[in-house]
């Protein structure tokens, strides 16, 4: 066991404090009284009150909703079917290349992507607007989705549906009773993951978003080089509360299905 000594403390402090604490001062500069953004007059939730008169962030806030919920529920389904065919179809003609397509975005720069996407859109002679956003946000989230429920499918048991096959489901009915509620976990969590990705996304919406949809990032993006205002402080507030708290659930979800499948390997050796 290494130990703590006051050279790692210190930098564990530096390095933590570099990450987290410009996210702090915005969080605390979102209660400032005072319309400069730099200096301090008092707590007061004054921009959080104007922030919901501001029409134009309600409209961006209301698109990028609706993209993240759309973008994160496909790509949940091909995220989950692209994992289940991974781990359940062993070796195939094409396997690496169907692998290596599922896997690209993860390690795809996302101007790449986002270029990419624009391209293919202009090609196929779609409109960029709200379907565009969906579906370049669901192209590069279930990647995501698919090395969350890939790694809960190689740990489940498939004795189980076996059994469920034997007493005359079919594949799909085993799939839907059996597979599907005990991979639930990882399956929200892998929603999670996707929506909070959507809703923080910039560079790839930035190349497929179209004049009446643009998100929240975008639109934060664009006001910023204005000048930093109080209301752009509170609606960052917001956004970083709900990716927390999106991300918190995801880890809690899968912390708690990978304690439940060791609760059922000790009671298995224990019936044993």
């Amino acid at each position: 066991m290494m130990r703590l000594s006051w050279f790692n403390v210190i930098s564990l402090t530096l390095g933590f404090a570099f990450l987290y604490l410009p996210i702090l001062i915005l969080v605390v500069f979102s209660f400032n009284e005072s319309k400069l953004v730099t200096v301090w007059a008092g707590f007061s939730t004054r921009w959080y009150g104007e922030l919901l008169q501001n029409q134009a962030f309600l409209n961006a806030a209301w698109v990028t909703l609706k993209v993240a919920v759309f973008s994160s529920t496909l790509a949940t389904i091909l995220g989950t079917m692209a994992a289940y065919v991974l781990v359940r179809a062993g070796r195939f003609p094409g396997r690496t290349l169907f692998s290596g397509m599922v896997y690209a975005p993860l390690v795809m720069p996302e101007v790449i992507t986002g270029l990419s996407l624009l391209l293919f859109f202009i090609g196929i002679g779609l409109d960029r607007g709200i379907l565009t956003i969906v579906l370049a946000h669901t192209t590069f989230s279930m990647c995501f989705v698919s090395v969350v429920v890939s790694s809960r499918l190689v740990t489940f048991d498939r004795s189980l549906e076996e059994a469920a096959l034997d007493l005359g489901c079919s594949p799909f009915d085993a799939f839907r009773l059996v597979t599907l509620p005990n991979i639930a976990p990882a399956v929200f969590a892998g929603w999670l993951l996707a929506f909070t990705l959507s809703l923080d996304d910039l560079v790839i919406a930035s190349f497929t978003t179209g004049p009446s949809s643009t998100t929240l990032p975008i639109k934060i993006f664009s006001a910023v080089r204005l000048g930093v205002s109080p209301e752009i402080n509170a609606l960052s507030t917001i956004l970083i509360a709900i990716v927390t708290v999106g991300i918190i659930t995801a880890s809690l979800l899968t912390k708690r299905n990978a304690l439940g499948r060791g609760y059922d390997k000790k009671t298995v050796r224990r019936g044993q």
